[in-house]
């Protein structure tokens, strides 16, 4: 038979699928192994959660789960074996739930399982242990992967007043705050007008994402730590990717008209703006007497005054997104033995580590003056990374700005030889223990050991670590005193 020379390419196409066809009706089913030798390989044996606060959920951790033969497997079972009462949930290659049925995974392929962790109130103070396990089950052979989590009870200071004019939703908070277990504190905590908030020695408070501790007019905090049982503030995520991560909440607020505040030995770090202190109140008393506490890794600014009044005494305001201290809008402010060093290494940091300023611009525009009465600096490093970390924001039209840095070592441009200045040091590294830690401790080799001088260091007897003050010679520039 003769076949059309036209019609030669439609038959060989036509053909050629008539073969595909066949060949694909004829292709063997996957291959699943049923040997009941046959072991999934895991990333991990265990899944840590570090410390959970009660009724607070976890961050979501993972594994991978291997198939490592040339077959494809059928996982007949993965389950919590806890259940539902578990603590813990997982999500199996894309599916929520505590069981799971034929899970399949291809020839040398991977699927995820992703775990959290909610911890049920314990009653207890101390950190308690919460276990469980996933099982899976394939060809008969049982496999585990265990779930550990530290719980941890704590008192809840959540939102439990209504949205104001003036604030968002808050909680009012009072009297004293026991150190027995920690604070967890959601939203605004509010001290109200003749209000006093007391926190004990040692009491850890840890805030929620964008919480606010606000001292309102009239109110007052005294913030009680000591030496080895310092008042902590930071972040209420203490997993370890969150657990040294700037901006995780809002600040300490000290607003308007708030009275006789103190903070002794605390320790603030981790948050947007460490303390932030406003115009001055009633009181002739300091709006905040600050003695042997550290204020670091803020994404803002570790400490921001406005109009206020000030004493702070063996502290340290450390890195910052943009200023370790300010003192802004005029005020009246005396600082000893103070460490301010920014080396900020989140990103690049153009603004300088301490700001002096006496005005600002109002919403019309228009320029109001607020007189720095007062800015004294006594044996205190100011230092960072940046070529100039001191900036002296005097308004040129006039009003009242007084500064005065004794016995100080700086990192700056400006001349320290005229009115303002007595004493100084400028750009001689203070040689800081580890300034990537946030470690402002300096050592014997520092060149701000014996440089301070003995007037500045006033009834300061004791720095940071509650070692003596040289006693009738000179002592050491900042917090720490090298012994």
């Amino acid at each position: 038979m003769e076949i059309n020379k036209k019609n030669f390419g439609v038959f060989s196409v036509a053909a050629a699928l008539i073969v595909l066809v066949l060949a694909s009706s004829c292709r063997k089913e996957e291959n699943f192994t049923d040997d009941p030798s046959v072991k999934l390989e895991f990333s991990a044996d265990t899944l840590y959660f570090d410390t959970v606060f009660s009724t607070v959920g976890s961050v979501t951790l993972q594994i991978r789960v291997f198939n490592p033969t040339n077959d494809y497997v059928n996982i007949s079972s993965v389950r919590i074996l806890g259940s539902t009462a578990s603590n813990f949930r997982v999500n199996v290659n894309g599916m929520s739930g505590t069981s799971f049925q034929d899970v399949q995974i291809g020839p040398k392929d991977s699927i995820f399982v992703f775990a959290e962790v909610t911890v049920d109130p314990g009653n207890v103070n101390n950190p308690f242990v919460i276990t469980d396990s996933i099982e899976f089950l394939t060809n008969g052979n049982y496999q585990y992967v265990s779930l550990v989590a530290w719980g941890q009870d704590a008192y809840f200071h959540y939102p439990d007043h209504p949205e104001t004019q003036y604030l968002p939703a808050y909680s009012l908070v009072g009297g004293t705050w026991p150190n027995d277990k920690p604070h967890v504190v959601y939203g605004y905590a509010v001290v109200d007008e003749d209000s006093v908030l007391i926190i004990q020695p040692g009491t850890q408070v840890y805030m929620h994402n964008d919480a606010v501790l606000w001292v309102y007019d009239g109110g007052s905090l005294r913030v009680n730590g000591a030496l080895g049982n310092e008042v902590t503030f930071c972040g209420d995520r203490l997993d370890d990717y969150y657990k040294d991560i700037p901006g995780m909440w809002g600040k300490i607020w000290l607003s308007a008209g708030s009275i006789d505040n103190e903070i002794h030995y605390a320790i603030i770090k981790n948050g947007r703006i460490g303390v932030q202190v406003d115009t001055t109140g009633a009181s002739s008393n300091p709006t905040l007497y600050m003695t042997n506490t550290i204020i670091d890794n803020m994404s803002t600014a570790a400490f921001y005054a406005q109009g206020s009044y000030v004493k702070a005494e063996n502290c340290v305001f450390g890195r910052a997104g943009y200023y370790s201290l300010v003192l802004a809008i005029g005020g009246d402010y005396d600082f000893r033995h103070c460490t301010i060093g920014n080396y900020w290494n989140e990103s690049t940091r153009s603004t300088p580590a301490l700001v002096l300023n006496n005005y600002y611009e109002d919403i019309y525009g228009t320029i109001q003056i607020r007189d720095l009465t007062n800015a004294y600096f006594g044996n205190c490093i100011i230092y960072g990374q940046n070529e100039d970390e001191v900036l002296l924001d005097a308004y040129s039209g006039g009003g009242v700005f007084n500064y005065t840095f004794d016995y100080c070592l700086l990192k700056t441009s400006l001349s320290i030889t005229g009115s303002g200045f007595n004493n100084c040091y400028k750009n001689q590294s203070p040689s800081f223990t580890d300034t990537e830690l946030g470690d402002f401790s300096i050592g014997a080799g520092s060149y701000a050991v014996d440089k301070g001088g003995i007037t500045a260091t006033g009834t300061i007897t004791l720095d940071i670590a509650g070692n003596p003050r040289i006693v009738g010679a000179a002592p050491d520039l900042g917090a720490w005193e090298v012994q």
